[in-house]
Order: structure tokens, then sequence, then C-alpha cells
């Protein structure tokens, strides 16, 4: 059996993580997939589906709380505080360096180079995660069906995701009380001797266990540093002010944002253009590919947001100053929510684990899920390998095939794949 990580193996996993999660959630969610249940063996695959299923019904970054979730199984509060925060740090501070040379500079070819390489590159990972959790999800022609339904509803329909995951979960409960055979419970059995450090054979730990007196202590805390900086810039500046006004705006953003980053963004990008004029249409566009092009969750874009709000209405501050606290207070009010739904509502559902019905409810939207990344994974394809119509970027697929196979015949990491595509991706453009 693997031997339970160390705090600070776990930390040196967490800040890597949080360096190559590329490829947006569902492709971060793989990676994670890859690393915690696959390589290291440190969660199971129900507790890591488990935990998914959980995230996925939550408003806000879908991977950040997955993180959150899996460190805090492993490490107590500590552990998830840790792996949600290196999660998104490294995405923060390359972001805030991009969006300083965007609004000094311009824009950076050498940084659209990289990730050119990189973006077949995220598609492999993705396809090898349609692979992986299919094997184990779809054990049956329902289960197959309900992928299949997923994917037609979302790529064919453009149906929301929250959608089919609530609708996959009602199925589950239905199906699972009247043909039980066909809705198991749980997928891939046999987990407890896979050798994992915690897995579905285990017992609850003393710490997932829910209490009272635990949950009032999360919700204080977490809205106390939720809302502490956010009044402290209505008191300084007034309620008017930029910092205030985008603490506010993405606090109420961060309890709605169901269905990932490209659910909210839409709102979150009229509303900035158009009602509070932080900063203008094309800016919020180039905002959005600068973000595609950093790792951790997409939803990090928001910050581009407040930075820029932050440049354009400096009041007495420096524009630089300026842009750094309207970047910071919009990436605090929208991440920290994300502890607070964690350590409030986990220890709840690790609870339900046991129960057949729940259990279900979850079988069906893990189907579901493989259909969602399916979706991804041709959705990457058709923008990466055909960018615009008529023209084949064949560069792009060979970096893809060559990368699927090196993950998946010679078991090569991600991380040297990541590298070696983006190297490439510089070296061709510069060649041309």
């Amino acid at each position: 059996m693997s031997a339970h990580p160390t705090f600070r193996e776990a930390l040196r996993f967490w800040l890597k993580l949080g360096f190559i999660s590329f490829g947006g959630p569902t492709g971060q969610i793989a990676i994670m997939h890859t690393e915690l249940v696959e390589r290291k063996k440190w969660i199971g695959e129900q507790r890591f589906l488990h935990a998914l299923n959980y995230c996925m019904l939550l408003p806000g970054p879908e991977a950040t709380q997955l993180a959150t979730y899996c460190g805090w199984l492993l490490h107590r509060t500590w552990g998830g505080i840790v792996a949600g925060v290196l999660f998104v740090l490294p995405s923060a501070v390359i972001l805030w360096g991009l969006s300083y040379v965007y609004a000094a500079y311009g824009a950076v070819p050498w940084i659209a180079a990289v990730f050119y390489g990189l973006k077949p590159a995220v598609t492999a990972i993705v396809a090898a995660a349609v692979i992986r959790i299919g094997r184990r999800a779809l054990k049956n022609g329902v289960m197959w069906g309900i992928a299949a339904a997923a994917f037609a509803a979302i790529f064919r329909l453009g149906a929301p995701f929250p959608l089919i995951v609530v609708g996959a979960a009602c199925l589950g409960l239905v199906g699972g009380r009247i043909f039980p055979e066909l809705f198991p419970a749980t997928v891939g059995q046999g987990e407890g001797a896979s050798g994992t450090v915690i897995d579905d054979a285990h017992a609850s730990a003393a710490h997932t266990r829910p209490s009272w007196a635990r949950a009032v202590r999360v919700v204080a805390v977490c809205l106390a540093l939720w809302w502490a900086p956010v009044v402290a810039a209505g008191w300084w500046q007034g309620w008017d002010g930029v910092f205030a006004r985008e603490g506010v705006f993405f606090s109420k953003a961060a309890m709605v944002t169901f269905g990932g980053a490209y659910a909210v963004l839409p709102y979150a990008g009229q509303q900035a253009v158009e009602n509070f004029h932080w900063l203008g249409a094309p800016q919020m566009l180039d905002g959005l590919g600068l973000a595609e092009t950093t790792p951790g969750p997409l939803i990090i874009v928001v910050q581009f947001v407040g930075f820029l709000g932050g440049w354009n209405h400096p009041g007495a501050l420096s524009p630089l100053l300026a842009a750094t606290l309207g970047a910071a207070i919009t990436t605090w009010t929208t991440f920290v929510p994300c502890f607070l739904w964690i350590f409030l509502g986990a220890p709840h559902i690790e609870q339900l684990r046991g129960n057949a019905r729940l259990g279900s409810a979850l079988t069906a939207v893990t189907a579901s899920v493989v259909g969602v990344v399916l979706n991804l994974a041709v959705w990457f394809g058709l923008h990466v390998f055909v960018p615009k119509p008529g023209e084949t970027d064949w560069f792009a697929i060979a970096v893809c095939a060559t990368a699927f196979l090196a993950m998946q015949r010679w078991k090569v990491g991600i991380v040297p794949v990541v590298l070696a595509s983006g190297l490439l991706g510089l070296a061709w453009s510069w060649r041309m």
C-alpha cells in the first residue's frame, strides 16, 4: 500500500500542479486524476469521483474546489487551504505580470507562440482522460447511453452544464430505485485492494465527520475573511470607489457562477464593460486570451478585469498600485468562497458515501461527465486543428498525436509533455 504523503510532499505536489494545470477545468481535473489516483495513489477512484461530483454542483471553479477537497482529505483544513491556494496562486502571479505587460506595452507575441504548442498537448491530455474515466464509469449500455446523451446535449444543443449534471442525477435516483442492477451504486469495484492511501475501503477519518460547532466556526471565519477586504475598501474610498464595487460585484458573481467560467463570463464581461466601464470589449477579449494561456482556473480572467479596472480608474494612486489592488480584491472575493463551500459541505458529503441511492445518482453523474469531457476534447480539436474554415493545422495534429502516444503508450508524465510542447510551439513559430 502507498505510504500516506507527508505535508511537505503534498505541498510540493500542489505547487507543481499550480504550474501545470492547463486546459480549463476538465483538463485540470484530468491532470489531478492522473496524478492523484493513478500515479501517486493518494486518493482512490471512488473517493475522487465522489468529491468531483459534489464540486460540480457548487458555484465557482470546480477544479479549484476539487483540489481543496482532496487536500482536505489528505491533511485536514490546512491541507485544503494549501491545495486551494497553490492551485490558484501561480496563475494569479503569472496573469498579474501579463496584465502589466499588456496594459503598459501591449500584446507579447512570444507568449502566444509558447501556448500555440501547449494547446494540442492539452487536447491530448483531455482525450486521454476520456478513455481513462470512460473505462471505469461506462460499465453497461445505460451508462454509455447517459454519456452519449450528455455529449449530444452539450455539443449539439448547447445545454447548460448544471442542467446536464442535475438531469443525470435525477435519472440515477429514479433508475437506481427501479433498476438497481443498471445503476450500480459504485463504479470500478475492488478499489480497496488497489493500494491507495484513501479509498472507499477505509473508514472516514475523524476530521471528515461533521459537527455543528465546526460548521459555525467555518462560516464565521470564511465570511469574515471574504468580506473584510471589501468593507475595508468601502471605508477607505467609499462604496462608489472602484475597489469596493469590484469586491461587491465579484462576491455576488461567486455565489451564482454555476457551470464554470464560460457560464459567468458573458454576464461578468457585459457588466464590467457596459455598466462599470472598467475596461473595453476588445480588452475583455484580450484578457480571456491571456487567461487561456496561463495555468490554473479560467475564471482567473476576472483578475484581469479587476487589474484594468484599477489601472483605468486609479484616482490618487499610481496606475500600477491601483491595478494591483483591483486585481487582488477581485481574485480574493472570487476564490475565498470556494473554501467556504468545501469546508462546510464536504464533511456531510463524506458521510453520504455509503448511501446506495446517492451512489446510483453519482454513478449516473459520473457517466455524464464522460460525455462532457468528450465534448471538451472535440471542442479543443475543432479549434486547434481547424483554426479557420478550410484550414488544417498539421503541426497541431502532429503535436497532439505525439503527446497522446507519449502518455498512453510510453507513460511519459504530463510535465515533460507540457514543457516539450510549449518549446515546440515556440520553435515552430520562430521558424515561420
